[in-house]
């Protein structure tokens, strides 16, 4: 079989010759760049590009020859830049950022600007990421305020330094498809309910769920009113091509739902319903859905909806055992992730415990199919290499 056959395979509960493999076909089955240039060093790789598409997570673009040499069975159809500039990693080692985004860095860290000379995200000095700091939305009080926002829905999850256009998405979408024989994974991007904690404001929206109803409802119909059209020209462009379109929003935390599984019901799932319908209507794709945390109280809402795979199965959070799960969803749900914790054993472990790690999760969610490995989450900047080689030498078979 080939990495296409054994993801479609998986995808409809069928055990492949081999358990499929993904590293890097989402912005939430990724690698940091820091780590990733620690690994292409530990193989001996030279040369190519370490292209950050993920600024939030930095988050590095998977060459080839690292697909290669780990037995990875799909690839990332991404929303990317046009042109790159070089740019320097937190360790000092080498990465190519958006020619588009607007960096500025100083003794307090870096900064991203947007054109009207806003600031919307900061790495402050000492972290590794980028974490948002403006909130477009949250003055708004009413839905006439939503309304006259209506461009940052529009914009939402298609960030101006990623200014590639719907021809240029199905050359590389046909690229990928023709020239590869792996699955090609569309990174759709579309959020709702964090899409409303960024643009309100964590709290703000937060509040709306159960304060303001109407305003959280005008905000999210509005957003899902954007999005269909984005569907549409999306799946028109690249649907064909790809194997499974991913969405994404986070519902879970380490303990628990962020919210009750009651507010879920009446406030987001509508709007995830309606969004995630169209797609499948359009495309007639399964769906693969990253959410983190415990997500176990909402997995029948889920799977009703239309949900056919979930990532990154944060195994070490409440209620998410690995065994648990594929005892109770596995005839309904592909479990994209939950090979190895990230959170402990992969950054912590020792060989031995990634190998233990690796085996006991593997024989928890590979029989039958309906799996498809790699790490919980992304590989944060702390994993060295070898743990991540061991890793993947443990998978079974």
């Amino acid at each position: 079989m080939n990495g296409r056959e054994r993801i479609e395979a998986a995808l409809a509960h069928r055990e492949a010759d081999r358990i499929p493999v993904d590293l890097g076909a989402s912005e939430s089955s990724g690698i940091h760049g820091i780590a990733y240039n620690r690994l292409k060093g530990s193989m001996g790789l030279k040369g190519g590009k370490t292209q950050i598409y993920d600024l939030s997570q930095m988050i590095a673009k998977v060459e080839p020859l690292v697909l290669d040499k780990i037995g990875a069975d799909a690839v990332p159809l991404l929303i990317e830049p046009r042109a790159w500039k070089p740019w320097r990693l937190q360790d000092g080692s080498p990465c190519e950022m958006p020619a588009k985004a607007n960096l500025q860095s100083d003794a307090s860290g870096t900064k991203l600007i947007a054109d009207d000379g806003t600031v919307v995200a900061d790495c402050p000095a000492g972290s590794y990421y980028f974490d948002t700091c403006y909130h477009a939305l949250a003055d708004a009080a009413s839905p006439a305020d939503i309304e006259a926002g209506i461009t940052h829905l529009q914009n939402f999850d298609w960030p101006v330094f990623c200014d590639e256009d719907y021809i240029n998405l199905r050359q590389k979408a046909r690229d990928l498809y023709e020239k590869t024989d792996r699955a090609v994974v569309g990174n759709l991007w579309v959020h709702v309910f964090a899409a409303g904690q960024i643009l309100r404001g964590f709290e703000n929206f937060m509040m709306d769920l159960l304060a303001d109803k109407p305003l959280a409802h005008a905000l999210m119909g509005r957003l899902v009113d954007c999005y269909a059209e984005r569907v549409r020209r999306y799946v028109k462009a690249v649907g064909e091509y790809c194997t499974v379109i991913q969405v994404n929003d986070d519902l879970g935390t380490q303990n628990g739902l962020q919210i009750a599984p009651a507010t879920y019901r009446e406030m987001i799932k509508p709007y995830h319903a309606r969004l995630w319908g169209l797609i499948k209507k359009l495309s007639g794709k399964p769906l693969l859905l990253h959410s983190c945390g415990s997500v176990y109280e909402l997995i029948p809402d889920l799977i009703e909806i239309g949900i056919d795979a979930i990532n990154p199965v944060q195994v070490r959070a409440a209620n998410m055992d690995s065994k648990n799960l594929k005892r109770e969803f596995g005839k309904d749900l592909t479990f994209w992730g939950g090979g190895c914790d990230t959170q402990q054993i992969l950054g912590n472990g020792t060989v031995a415990d990634i190998k233990k790690e690796v085996c006991r999760r593997c024989a928890d969610l590979a029989p039958g199919g309906g799996f498809v490995f790699c790490q919980v989450h992304n590989i944060q900047p702390n994993v060295p290499p070898e743990n991540i080689t061991a890793m993947y030498a443990a998978i079974p078979g």
